[in-house]
């Protein structure tokens, strides 16, 4: 049975990233590292998109930046500066291939492509086990996601950011390559959050991808009709569908950290690293992953006292901001087009996008939410308080 001093199990935007960084930061040349996932990612499963400041280490695989973006519903339309902040956009496939090729290279990093069947903490190691071998480890990182776990349990609302895409290509030059439709919720909502989402990258080509933030899913006829009719009122009548895709992201501020323990840290959707009020999942995974790096670099500074990976958390405002916006889409889903078009309508967009990255002070969150619909945040404020207690 293999020892590795750390394990991956699931290789997807959390764990790349993480393990890119220990590589660069060369200061775990010297321990073993083990990713495990039966996906080979090979294909291009997701678009991924952030906004930013300046140039990060993923510059090279950013495909289209945009310096302005659209913000819409049924009744104005807004044009949005964004200055500083460019919006990036990074196709996952060009993401695992970077991260694959580097990694590939180091000796002390190894991928196997299979399935992990078992995870059990012991008290000097953890024991993986997968459909063909057993492992164990010093430390486990664990990126595999427990949807039943999160679905099951009452406590804290569970919605979900789920999506169908179409990349197009037109025969006619209808788009403007240089403006994303950040949110479009002119579209019926249906009792729901629901809106279009618009990433042209020329005046032919683009994805186009229908979103909601609800409860549950819709059948794939529907999110397809909407999307035929929406690329119908851009004007566009002659286009083919050079690509598809697919996702549904889980929107919830439970508190992953009281699974961690003394070996096994739970990352990416697993841990909570997914923002929860929006679905947005690489800003802050790049963030988390900066932070993991850091973290367990204080092992090898300080050998004689282990870590304990269950110390890896730190809850904060933003969570509790994320709660109240959830509170309410739970209760009342149809409210979403209201809160997010106040906010947009009325608001400094530069300064929204600096507080949904997590970066602003008190006096800029207040700001922000002083946008808002007063009455639903004041019903949802007293609810969260009492809830928040108890954690």
């Amino acid at each position: 049975m293999k020892h590795f001093d750390y394990i991956f199990t699931g290789t997807g935007l959390s764990a790349m990233m993480t393990v890119y960084k220990m590589v660069l930061s060369e200061k775990f040349i010297g321990k073993t590292i083990l990713l495990i996932d039966e996906d080979l990612k090979k294909t291009n499963d997701r678009t991924w998109c952030f906004w930013q400041k300046e140039s990060s280490i993923w510059e090279s695989v950013i495909s289209k930046k945009w310096d302005t973006a659209l913000f819409a519903n049924e009744s104005f339309k807004r044009n949005l500066g964004l200055s500083p902040y460019q919006y990036n956009q990074i196709r996952s496939l060009d993401f695992y291939n970077f991260v694959f090729e580097f990694i590939k290279e180091q000796k002390n990093v190894t991928f196997l492509n299979d399935k992990v069947t078992d995870i059990n903490e012991l008290d000097t190691h953890v024991f993986v086990a997968t459909s063909t071998n057993t492992f164990t480890c010093n430390q486990l990182l664990n990126s595999i996601y427990n949807k039943a776990l999160i679905e099951n349990q009452q406590q804290y609302p569970v919605l979900q950011q789920h999506f169908i895409g179409w990349f197009i290509k037109s025969k006619q030059d209808l788009l403007n390559p240089e403006q994303v439709t950040f949110m479009d919720f002119s579209v019926e909502q249906k009792n729901n959050t629901r809106f279009m989402y618009v990433l042209p990258t020329s005046e032919k080509e683009a994805l186009v991808e229908y979103t909601l933030f609800s409860h549950t899913l819709l059948e794939k006829q529907e999110y397809e009709s909407e999307i035929k009719s929406y690329i119908h009122n851009l004007g566009i009548q002659d286009y083919e569908i050079v690509e598809k895709e697919k996702g549904s992201i889980p929107m919830t501020c439970y508190p992953f950290w009281k699974r961690n323990t003394k070996r096994v840290l739970n990352i990416g959707t697993a841990g909570g690293w997914t923002k929860a009020s929006t679905g947005y999942t690489f800003r802050k995974s790049d963030k988390k992953s900066t932070q993991l790096v850091a973290f367990l670099e204080t092992q090898n500074t300080k050998p004689s006292t282990p870590i304990k990976m269950s110390s890896f958390h730190k809850k904060d405002k933003f969570w509790f901001y994320d709660l109240l916006l959830l509170d309410i889409l739970d209760r009342n889903n149809e409210l979403g087009s209201d809160i997010f078009s106040d906010m947009f309508q009325k608001g400094n967009p530069v300064l929204i996008f600096k507080f949904l990255d997590e970066e602003t002070n008190f006096i800029e969150d207040v700001k922000v939410i002083l946008k808002c619909p007063k009455i639903p945040f004041i019903k949802a404020l007293f609810r969260v308080i009492f809830l928040s207690k108890k954690f």
